[in-house]
């Protein structure tokens, strides 16, 4: 165990912390360059802001290295952010105690890893101590960002250093030696970008003189396009002799990891799989339900990034080939084991270790859920037993008896043999307890030992009552003389009539017992235990016979030797009477039930003849739907022939559609049967009425839609002058753009479209208005709500799509290419966005300029303005015709 709480002389009078293997030079904490104010301040930057890189996945950041981390708390989640694993649950105390605590489990962590962490306590953590601070975080740096860089044979710090010489191997005036000097120039920086990224620097523009200017470059791109957050200040690299190497290496690990997502993706998957081949049970369904919950979790917090980054990194690779071969430049060929190919692998086999994973842990809860069932089962039972056999080992063992009357000893002879009865009934209770108690050791419950005990015990007592109980009947049978014949009529009546009554009473219960039934097979079964409870009764009719025989042989007894019978039987409450009118009312409630079984069978026989009936026409219906909805999906992205031809045969082919109703009429009918008769399911079919509507909504409205979109492309056509050949070259373009075939254009699929069509996205407003200076244009766009650059292609997207849902019909494309094509005046554009602005008046007032627009742009606008005198103004009214007309002349409105 590695500790932390010990420091060196050096640590104790200030000096700086010497951490990890001192064998590995490069993780060495140089005091010397520790106390460099330039060194520490670029060190404190670079570390504060790669910290942050990961705290932001989080959703949290730190402001003051040595401040931010003194509690633990976010150094804990800064390790579980760049791992990917969970530490110990923090302590949210307060005190210098909880934060030390805290402390120490980020440190027990790190040295879990496999660092070695010399005078780094965490009592200089809490207490703030920069140096130490920083210490701790380059180790963090070291083990978790470079230390797993792997190129060729080399790794961490020479691997970073080979990888960064073979990739700025091919620039001029880049020669990466070391991790200070080789840096200052900043052209180092914009090779690697450039090398994986050439679309985003023009390397040949970069000169070696302006190293500022270089490395603002690389890290405000870096920074833009490739997320990794600026670490370094260009001025403290330039104005530095000799750049901190840490702060460089740190800086430089990003880019790696940034252009090594495969490489980090394998790793990814590496490290997941035995997390997710581990089968270790748990003892407990909570501690399983814990690992199923930490694998909802893996699924939905930590997976998800990684399929986003698997799909990036996809695109990114496709990406960087076509720009490669556009530029006539060598395809890019990844290195052994990480291709597409590679990937793509690695990944099915994480699923199918997912895949075994879950069905593992369903089958472990299962298991424990059966298990916690059976101990659960086994303590109902034992409480059940033991609680029946409280006080039997007393009763057993007295000696009254001794002092009996012969009539007492007759009636305890009888107790007796009633207790034997019953102890016998316990037999199966017990053996029972013995079985639960032998499964639960075979499917190895964790408290078997517990249960064994229990159960052992339960065993033994059960056997001492066994002896106990032969003892006291042979000592009982010692003392009894010769019982009389009434008694032992009595005796057996008693045995007889008690289970013969509950038969009865139970037979009454379940004929008169309300059934609920959904189908023929459930009622069938109803009435095939009824037939068969019907075929005991004549066997029943002979044992209540024969009790009521038994009776009638202690009153013959009696009568014969002129016996008085005072009061009733004295072993059961149970007389001939009672046991005659229970039988009475089960011979009445017999027929009674046949009715009812008849009845809902009858019932549930019309019930699956209205199932069948429904089912028969949804599964016509249905594939019909389906088939329909497939055609007229492929007519409306065929479209042959002209707009005239297509608008008959979609014509024709709705009214084909229409004369299909009533079909779907019938079903409605059908389906009004099947909800009369609450009838919920339906095994004959897969369809229901509400999915069934649901689909005939859906064909009328998309054939409805496509005979919509034909004639207003005629009228579009005919409005505007469109030829036929133009419309399709438009829908050409739209097609092919359109990828998913779902009849609209994504933004960006909506802006190759346009280029495709010769269409100058970044320069067409200013085409169009090529008369005005540039002062008026800038103006323009102030009122127009625009901005130059992107402002256009937002202008288009707000004429296609006013709505904002963030794709483009082909309808709002036609009419946009043909306003396109006659050119409209933009004056009319800005009257148009001063008529809203005026809620349609005539007139603005300067009041409503200033609520409706920035400040300056309202400024700006009322200067241009002429006061409005037309019959409708109002005090204060402005003209804005006049604003158009300062801008345009009045030629062009």
């Amino acid at each position: 165990m590695v500790d932390y709480h010990a420091s060196n002389n050096q640590a104790s009078s200030g000096g700086p912390a010497v951490y990890m293997d001192p064998r590995e030079q490069e993780n060495d904490w140089d005091r010397d360059l520790l106390l460099d104010p330039a060194w520490e301040k670029q060190q404190r930057k670079t570390f504060t802001a790669w910290c942050n890189s990961h705290l932001r996945k989080a959703g949290t950041q730190i402001e003051n290295i040595e401040e931010d981390f003194r509690d633990g708390l976010k150094l804990m989640l800064l390790l579980e952010v760049i791992s990917g694993e969970r530490l110990p649950k923090p302590e949210r105390g307060k005190m210098r105690v909880h934060k030390i605590n805290n402390v120490n489990k980020a440190l027990d962590y790190i040295a879990s890893k496999g660092v070695k962490l010399v005078s780094i306590g965490a009592e200089e953590i809490v207490d703030g101590n920069a140096k130490m601070t920083l210490g701790m975080i380059w180790t963090i740096i070291l083990r978790f960002a470079i230390q797993d860089i792997s190129v060729e044979e080399t790794s961490a710090k020479e691997g970073l250093l080979l990888w960064c010489q073979r990739k700025t191997a091919p620039y001029k005036n880049v020669n990466v030696q070391n991790f200070h000097i080789s840096w200052k120039d900043g052209l180092a920086f914009n090779a690697l970008i450039h090398r994986h990224r050439p679309e985003l620097i023009d390397y040949d523009k970069l000169r070696k003189d302006d190293p500022l200017t270089n490395l603002n470059n690389a890290f405000e791109v870096a920074e833009k396009y490739l997320d990794i957050p600026k670490m370094m200040d260009a001025e403290d690299i330039v104005n530095t002799a000799r750049p901190d190497e840490k702060a460089i290496m740190t800086y430089v690990s990003s880019f790696y990891h940034a252009f090594s997502g495969a490489q980090k993706l394998l790793e990814w998957i590496r490290r997941t799989i035995p997390w997710l081949e581990n089968r270790a049970p748990e003892k407990t369904m909570a501690e399983m339900q814990q690992k199923l919950e930490d694998f909802r979790g893996y699924r939905r917090v930590h997976k998800p990034p990684k399929v986003q980054e698997k799909c990036q990194l996809e695109i990114n690779f496709n990406t960087l080939q076509t720009k490669l071969r556009l530029s006539n430049r060598p395809a890019f060929m990844p290195s052994e084991g990480r291709m597409v190919s590679d990937i793509n692998g690695s990944w099915h086999n994480l699923e199918g270790a997912e895949k075994g994973y879950e069905e593992w842990m369903l089958n472990e809860i299962r298991r424990l859920e059966r298990l916690d069932h059976l101990a659960e089962k086994f303590r109902q039972k034992a409480t059940i037993h033991e609680s029946w056999t409280d006080g039997k080992e007393a009763m057993l063992t007295q000696k009254d008896y001794e002092t009996a009357s012969l009539s007492e000893v007759k009636a305890l002879l009888r107790k007796h043999e009633a207790f034997e009865s019953d102890l016998a009934a316990h037999q199966d209770r017990v053996e029972q307890i013995a079985a639960i108690a032998q499964e639960l050791n075979e499917l190895d419950y964790y408290d078997s030992p517990s249960v064994n005990a229990r159960c052992q015990k339960i065993c033994e007592q059960w056997d001492a009552l066994g002896s106990l109980t032969q003892s006291r009947r042979e000592s009982l049978e010692r003392t009894e003389k010769q019982l009389e014949s009434i008694d032992e009529l009595y005796l057996e009546y008693a045995k007889r009539a008690a289970p013969f009554n509950n038969w009865m009473e139970g037979a009454m219960e379940d004929l008169q017992d309300m059934f609920i039934v959904h189908n023929i097979e459930e009622i069938q079964g109803l009435i095939t235990a009824h037939e068969q409870f019907k075929s005991t009764l004549p066997e029943a009719n002979k044992e209540r016979e024969a009790i009521q025989a038994i009776q009638a042989e202690v009153q013959k007894i009696a009568q014969y030797n002129g016996i008085k019978l005072s009061g009733g039987n004295p072993y059961t409450t149970i007389t001939p009477k009672s046991i005659d009118d229970k039988w009475h009312k089960v011979e009445q409630l017999v027929p009674q039930r046949d009715r009812a079984l008849q009845e809902e069978l009858a019932k549930q026989q019309s019930n699956d003849h209205l199932r069948r009936k429904f089912a028969t026409q949804a599964n016509i219906v249905g594939p019909w739907i389906q088939t329909k909805m497939e055609e007229i999906g492929r007519i409306s992205i065929e479209m042959n022939g002209t707009l005239e031809d297509q608008l008959v045969n979609l014509r024709e082919y709705e009214q084909s559609i229409i004369e299909y109703k009533p079909n779907i009429d019938q079903l409605e009918g059908d389906h009004q049967l099947i909800q009369e008769a609450l009838i919920f399911d339906n095994k004959y079919t897969a369809y229901t009425m509400e999915h069934l509507r649901v689909g005939w909504e859906q064909l009328l409205t998309t054939i409805a839609r496509t005979i919509n979109e034909i004639e207003n492309q005629i009228l579009t056509r005919d409005a505007k002058g469109i030829s036929q050949e133009q419309l399709h070259e438009y829908r050409t373009s739209f097609n092919h753009f359109d990828k998913d075939h779902s009849g609209a254009l994504m933004a960006e699929e909506f802006k190759a479209c346009l280029i495709s069509l010769g269409y100058d996205v970044e320069n067409n407003k200013a085409k169009r208005t090529g008369q005005m200076d540039m002062d008026n244009y800038r103006a323009l766009l102030v009122a127009t709500g625009n901005s130059l650059g992107d402002a256009e292609f937002a202008r288009i997207m707000g004429i296609v799509d006013p709505n904002n849902s963030g794709a483009v019909t082909f309808q709002a494309f036609i009419d946009f290419m043909s306003r396109e094509t006659t050119d409209t005046d933009t004056a009319d554009q800005v009257i148009a966005s001063f008529k809203i602005l005026a809620a349609d008046k005539n007139f603005i007032t300067a009041e409503e300029l200033r609520r409706e627009l920035p400040p300056d742009q309202a400024e700006y606008c009322i200067a241009r303005m002429a006061p409005y005198s037309g019959p409708d103004a109002k005090p204060g009214a402005l003209d804005y015709m006049s604003f158009s007309t300062a801008l345009y002349g009045e030629s062009d409105l």
